[in-house]
């Protein structure tokens, strides 16, 4: 017993489509193109979109080279003079925060 009806086959298949196809009007073809248009566009630009921007960018660190002899007065001398660079720094921001907060009347 067969499932599908007869005539059954390749042939037969794209005759009936053929057929399909040519009882179509031409505003049916139009509405067809501009819609497989449209799709191929939105992927285009997925795939065009998914390799752009897509690396980080290089990043260069820059690490400072130390002798492995030094003592432990040169490190703490060392950590005490980065300590106030890292001050004087929050300290400089700081005072650029309090000048806006001027300018803009934030009192």
């Amino acid at each position: 017993m067969s499932v599908f009806p007869r005539p059954v086959g390749p042939r037969a298949a794209w005759k009936d489509f053929r057929a399909f196809l040519r009882q179509r009007g031409r505003e049916q073809w139009i509405g067809a193109a501009l819609a497989v248009l449209v799709t191929i566009i939105i992927i285009i630009e997925f795939l065009v979109d998914s390799r752009i921007n897509t690396a980080p960018p290089q990043q260069i660190i820059y690490v400072q080279q130390w002798s492995a002899n030094r003592t432990d007065a040169e490190i703490i001398a060392q950590q005490k003079v980065d300590q106030a660079a890292k001050e004087a720094a929050q300290k400089e921001k700081q005072r650029q925060f309090q000048k806006l907060e001027k300018k803009l009347g934030m009192d």
